[in-house]
């Protein structure tokens, strides 16, 4: 018997009930993947309210590397909670918050001296690296790139590149922000090294044509693009973007959001190109779905800040902390780098046959077990509604699976590391069915 168990159809009774009260009472500007409630999660498999059991490639979009509810977590936080909830930091301190700095200053790549601070979200992350960035450069500008995703509030949105949905009527944005074009060498028609020349000299010329390098604070790079598509740049152009914000002075921001805490097979992306950066930004897996997010930074570019000037009344959390070190703890025990990089290789081994019979597969891209299938009509444009027939399949036999890419024609895999072989090989089974299903009508 495999992993997947439904017994109704999507939604069912229960949840269409809730389904009913949710209308009512929640707008409908926070989106759903799922027309279906949650009532238990453990690794790699969500129940929902109607009993039914799925396999989940979704992961709370990236939050679950270490699998839903990990043992040590839990343990962890009922530990916790019967000492103290939240004195906040900026009031009694407590020695979690120095714990999980401790260790990201040790595990962040660098052997420089480091600091590091907490905050609740991602965006929340960004917006205060930005802030970092610009008090100890003295300048204004923040270049993201094309395709970039880095959050939802103001300064994050600004910087993130995509219209609708995250974007749309909510100008005026912030100013002083810039867009650089991203290697997207799929449709390129470039060689690899070519299209990563190109853009590079690109870049010099924008500090001519557009803003001069000594305007530019930072600029800010996804290892591998999430929301983009799962887009990855070569190591020669990742290198190429440091050695030119090293000859301009301009701080190299690595957002690690999605990517880090074991996604890609390596602790965080960035270790893949052989590149340090000056910041990083980090949350979604960091603790196992609960909401904490950090900046780690160089030791003399972290204190630029003054006191009171970075912060947040919930940054750091006691239960964010405990359950942060010990999502640490699971990744190494777990030994789950190496399993990222064995559903990456199961990944590519059954869609590299698959995409041989099916053209509608454009193109596959996968560093460790951030894995993506784009997909294209017989005139090589992207498929939207091809991903959205899939994905509909695909949820009512059991599966989670989430979209991406600027025009949605990316299917995104982002499972919980701690799948287990045959739960992995059953999920990509439903997959290829949905998609060969879709592609041979």
């Amino acid at each position: 018997m495999g992993a997947i168990n439904l017994k109704t159809a999507i939604p069912g009774p229960k949840a269409a009930e809730l389904l009913a009260r949710k209308e009512k009472n929640v707008p409908s500007g926070p989106f759903n993947t799922m027309k279906t409630f949650a009532v238990k999660g453990e690794g790699a498999l969500l129940t929902d309210i109607d009993g039914n059991t799925f396999i989940d490639f979704a992961g709370g979009i990236g939050t679950q590397n270490a699998g839903h509810c990990p043992p040590r977590v839990v343990k962890a936080l009922h530990e916790q909670i019967e000492k103290y909830l939240h004195p906040c930091f900026h009031v009694m301190m407590y020695e979690p918050y120095i714990d999980l700095a401790e260790k990201l200053n040790g595990i962040t790549p660098g052997n420089h001296a480091k600091k590091t601070f907490f905050l609740s979200s991602g965006a929340e992350a960004v917006e205060n690296a930005v802030k970092i960035a610009r008090k100890y450069t003295g300048r204004k500008g923040i270049v993201s790139f094309e395709r970039g995703f880095h959050g939802r509030t103001y300064m994050a949105m600004s910087l993130t590149s995509k219209v609708k949905p995250y974007k749309y009527q909510f100008g005026p944005f912030a100013p002083e922000t810039y867009k650089w074009p991203f290697p997207f060498y799929f449709q390129s028609g470039m060689p690899e090294e070519d299209l990563d020349d190109l853009l590079l000299n690109r870049y010099e010329s924008f500090f001519l044509s557009e803003v001069p390098p000594d305007e530019i604070a930072a600029v800010i790079l996804e290892p591998v693009q999430g929301e983009g598509g799962f887009n990855i740049p070569s190591k020669r152009f990742v290198q190429g973007v440091k050695k030119l914000c090293e000859k301009y002075g301009v701080l190299f921001i690595a957002d690690e959001i999605q990517t880090g805490f074991g996604r890609t097979g390596k602790m965080f992306a960035i270790e893949h190109f052989d590149v340090i950066p000056d910041l990083m930004t980090m949350s979604k897996s960091i603790a196992a779905g609960l909401p904490i997010s950090a900046v780690t930074g160089r030791a003399d570019i972290m204190e630029a800040a003054g006191t009171g000037e970075i912060g947040g009344t919930f940054g750091g959390s006691p239960l964010g902390c405990v359950a942060a070190l010990e999502v640490i703890n699971t990744i190494n025990s777990e030994n789950l780098l190496e399993k990222a990089e064995a559903i990456g290789a199961s990944f590519r081994k059954r869609f590299e046959k698959l995409k041989q019979s099916t053209p509608e597969i454009g193109d596959l891209r996968s560093l460790g077990a951030m894995c993506a299938i784009e997909f294209i009509d017989r005139d090589g444009k992207p498929n939207q509604p091809l991903v959205q027939k899939i994905m509909s399949i695909a949820h009512q036999r059991g599966l989670i699976i989430m979209g991406a890419g600027l025009y949605g024609n990316v299917i995104r895999l982002l499972t919980p590391l701690v799948v287990t072989e045959q739960q992995l090989e059953e999920g990509l089974q439903v997959l290829e069915d949905a998609i060969t299903e879709c592609c041979r009508k």
